[in-house]
C-alpha cells in the first residue's frame, strides 16, 4: 500500500524496544494519529530531528486495515520549535500543549481547527512580545476545551441557571476540582464548596474576547498592559481544572508551567 502523507505536528513519543518509537501526532486531515518509527532512536536515524515534539512535519506513513498503529516511513521538517525550546519557560509551554493534545484528542477524528490552533498558539509564542507564553498557554487551554465540546458555560451559574454578568447585579463565580462549571455565591454555600476558587469578573470578560478574536489580537489587554504570569491565572487554574475532572487525572505539565 502507497505511503500516505500528511502535514502535521508531533505531539509526544514514547520507546519502544531498543530503538524503535511509538509516535503520536496530529495530522491536519486526519486527526491524531500513533505509529511506529523504526529505528528512530538510533544516532543516525533518517528522522533526524523531525520528531522533536511540536515539531511541524510532512509525515509520510503506511496505514494497514485494522491496525492501530500506522507504520511511519520518513517525515520531512517543515517547522522545528528548537528555538522555544532553548528557553525554560517556553519548553515548559510547548509540553503543556502537547499533553493536552495528547488527553483531549480522539484518535482518527478530523480536527482542521484544533491543527490550526496549535499552529496559531506557536507562532504567538514566537513572537518577541511579552508575556507570550502566558497568553498562548491559556489561549490553547480555552480552545481546547471549546473545541472538544468540554468548555461550560462561563457566563451562567451551573446550579441555579442564573446570569453572572448581568450589568445592574454583577455575581461572583466559584469553581472547584471535580465540579464542571461555575456557581454563584449562594449555590456555593448550597452545596458547601467552602473549598472552591473564585474566577473574577475580569477573567470571565478576557475569556470572552478570547472566544471571538485570534490570539494575535489579544497580546495587549484592555487597559493597555501586557500579559504577565499573573494575567487570569484564575482563569488557567479553572481550565486546568475542568481538563482533569474531563479525563480524570491531573495534568504534569501544569504545575510545572506555574512555577516556571
Amino acid at each position: 500500500m502507497p505511503a500516505r502523507v500528511s502535514e502535521a505536528f508531533v505531539i509526544q513519543t514514547y520507546p519502544l524496544q531498543e530503538s524503535d518509537l511509538i509516535v503520536s501526532f496530529l495530522t491536519r486531515d486526519l486527526g491524531k494519529m500513533r505509529g511506529v518509527a523504526k529505528r528512530a532512536r538510533r544516532p543516525k536515524s533518517a528522522f533526524g530531528s523531525g520528531l522533536e515534539r511540536l515539531s511541524r512535519v510532512r509525515m509520510a506513513y503506511f496505514q494497514k486495515e485494522n491496525r492501530e498503529l500506522v507504520s511511519l516511513d520518513s517525515c520531512e521538517l517543515v517547522q522545528s520549535q528548537f528555538n522555544l525550546v532553548s528557553d525554560y519557560q517556553s519548553g515548559v509551554a510547548l509540553d503543556f500543549m502537547a499533553e493536552i493534545s495528547e488527553q483531549l484528542l480522539p484518535a482518527a477524528e478530523p480536527s482542521e481547527k484544533f491543527f490550526r490552533l496549535l499552529a496559531a498558539c506557536l507562532e504567538q509564542m514566537r513572537s518577541p512580545q511579552p508575556g507570550k507564553v502566558w497568553l498562548a498557554t491559556t489561549y490553547f487551554a480555552l480552545w481546547a476545551l471549546r473545541l472538544s465540546g468540554l468548555l461550560p458555560e462561563l457566563h451562567a451559574c451551573l446550579g441555579c441557571g442564573g446570569w453572572l454578568d448581568d450589568p445592574e447585579a454583577p455575581q461572583r463565580a466559584w469553581f472547584q476540582r471535580g465540579r464542571p462549571g461555575l456557581f454563584c455565591q449562594h449555590c456555593r454555600r448550597e452545596m458547601g464548596m467552602g473549598g472552591g476558587s473564585e474566577l473574577s469578573a475580569g477573567s470571565r470578560a478576557l475569556a470572552g474576547r478570547m472566544l471571538k478574536e485570534p490570539v494575535a489580537n489579544l497580546a495587549v489587554l484592555a487597559d493597555g498592559e501586557a500579559w504577565a504570569r499573573e494575567t487570569a491565572a484564575d482563569l488557567r487554574r479553572f481550565l486546568v481544572q475542568q481538563i482533569e475532572t474531563q479525563i480524570e487525572r491531573r495534568l504534569i505539565t501544569a504545575p510545572a508551567l506555574e512555577a516556571a
